[in-house]
């Protein structure tokens, strides 16, 4: 009804003009402003099909070119404490604000407070890697944004899981008996461990009745272990004291088995109710192993779940000349090994393999009306498989990144890590003026400069790694092991070269001999 039609109605009395007139005038108004609010949307609001598309582009050439020119960047950002957050508004936009300046902003002000874990002098912690070609994969997952927590909410999603799960299984030449999941980090695994050695210790009653008034539940790890158990320990509801950390012996510093079957021993006289044992294969700090052999023996002697952390080390056993390092696994309940650190999978990416995973679906499993998939039987729903109900298309940058490099293209990444870290440890163990304190376990050793009339090595070491750093040529950390600050040197990011490694060295020096 236009402007005409209301005058015609209103020579024919039909209507007051008034009221009409002015509900006219209010619908007139309102769709002006919606025509400015749909205006807008195309230009700096809701991003319409060819802004998304053109954007996207822009977004991959931005991402490609980063990758190019990602060596001549510092690796650390160096930033101070602030840097950032001033050019961040204190309040969010009620305005909509165009894409050109948000990306601006993004390239000036975010870029340069990054540290670059892709970047090829990257021999800090264990890098969280990205290979290119899961990197393209993330560019789909993100574009479907499906939520996969069930099999009816993307089946492709469950069953690439299932498969490619089974493609890591056989890959570590793991044993048939092994399904698993894909969880979004080794934290995440070992909390759903420790809560399956919980209840299956407390007979499934700990979900429902809670901790109190029940024994005390004990798990054992070696003080090596990742803090990612105690914090397990402390969501578990288990609590630190019932943390039981076991002494080391040896050069792998692995856990004392004796002392482990000593501290069992003591804590079922004392009435407490011992539920599970943490191994380790290459615990961060200093790749410290247990003797996986003799902890599983013991762990079917006093009827424990075993769970075998081998975040970063696991990768490796894609290599059968290095499966030695975790030799008795296949008796293990529960393995967690990373393909975000060492195979190349974009983060974040666990593969958590489970002898029996309906201990940990008795466990986790919640299921109201609405999650069930009437007509459907004997599927599997990941959600029940993990601590969150929701969950990202992970399985499919791992099956890209299988797919595209294949075995025995990671397998010589890999070998070249190992070679190159030993070489390294054997330049600098060649240097008067530096010691090495623990070998390398696969591609990490630990070392530090300790030349003659430095009272203080430990402060001396901590500055050495501060002056490395601010550098920014390349990164690395340290750790304390026997007693004394050390510098932890590790090889994984997925394009690191020989000349990378070995021109660390030459920074090294070059700051440790400095004196300033």
């Amino acid at each position: 009804m236009g402007p005409l039609d209301i005058q015609w109605y209103f020579r024919a009395g039909w209507v007051d003009p008034k009221p009409v007139k002015a509900a006219y005038q209010l619908c007139e108004a309102n769709l002006v402003t919606g025509v400015a609010h749909l205006k807008k949307a195309k230009t700096g609001g809701f991003m319409d099909n060819q802004q998304f598309r053109e954007w996207s582009r822009k977004a991959a050439d931005w991402g490609a070119e980063y990758r190019r020119t990602l060596a001549a960047r510092p690796v650390r950002s160096q930033v101070a404490p602030g840097d950032i957050a001033r050019h961040i508004a204190p309040s969010p936009p009620e305005q909509s604000e165009g894409m050109e300046e948000i990306f601006e902003d993004f390239e000036r002000f975010i870029v340069p407070g990054m540290t670059h874990c892709q970047h090829p002098n990257f021999f800090a912690y264990f890098p969280a890697n990205a290979a290119p070609v899961s990197v393209v994969a993330e560019y789909l997952v993100t574009a479907m944004a499906a939520q996969c927590m069930l099999w009816q909410t993307s089946p492709a999603a469950t069953e690439l899981e299932i498969a490619t799960i089974d493609w890591l299984r056989q890959a570590f030449g793991l044993a048939d008996g092994f399904s698993g999941s894909i969880q979004d980090s080794a934290s995440s695994a070992t909390l759903v461990a420790v809560l399956t050695m919980r209840e299956r210790a407390l007979e499934w009653r700990g979900n429902q009745k809670g901790l109190a008034g029940g024994p005390r539940v004990r798990i054992y790890a070696s003080g090596q272990n990742h803090t990612s158990i105690d914090r397990a320990i402390w969501v578990s509801g288990i609590g630190q004291e019932n943390l039981v950390h076991i002494p080391v012996k040896g050069d792998s510093r692995g856990m004392d088995v004796m002392a482990l079957e000593q501290a069992i021993k003591d804590d079922i006289r004392a009435g407490y109710l011992p539920a599970g044992i943490i191994g380790c294969v290459g615990s961060t700090g200093v790749g410290a192993s247990d003797d996986i052999v003799a902890i599983s023996a013991i762990s079917k002697e006093y009827n424990l779940y075993l769970h075998v952390d081998a975040a970063w080390a696991g990768s490796a056993m894609i290599c059968p000349e290095f499966r030695h390092y975790w030799e008795g696994v296949d008796q293990a309940d529960s393995v967690v090994v990373n393909p975000h650190k060492w195979l190349g999978a974009q983060f974040d990416c666990t593969a958590h393999f489970i002898r029996q995973p309906e201990e940990t679906v008795k466990t986790l499993a919640i299921e109201p009306e609405y999650l069930k998939t009437h007509g459907k039987d004997n599927l599997i729903n990941f959600s029940e498989w993990s601590v969150p109900l929701g969950r990202r298309f992970r399985a499919l940058k791992l099956w890209f990144l299988l797919r595209a490099h294949g075995l025995e293209g990671l397998r010589a990444m890999i070998r070249n890590h190992v070679k190159w870290s030993g070489e390294l440890c054997e330049r600098i163990r060649q240097a008067a003026d530096f010691e090495i304190i623990t070998e390398p376990m696969l591609s990490l050793f630990t070392f530090r400069h300790a030349p003659a009339g430095i009272d203080d090595l430990d402060q001396h070491n901590l500055d050495l790694v501060g002056r490395i750093n601010e550098d920014g040529r390349i990164y690395v950390t340290q750790t304390r092991i026997d007693n004394k600050t050390v510098i932890r040197f590790q090889v994984g990011q997925f394009e690191t070269m020989r000349e990378n490694v070995m021109g660390a060295f030459e920074v090294i020096a070059a700051f440790a001999r400095s004196g300033n």
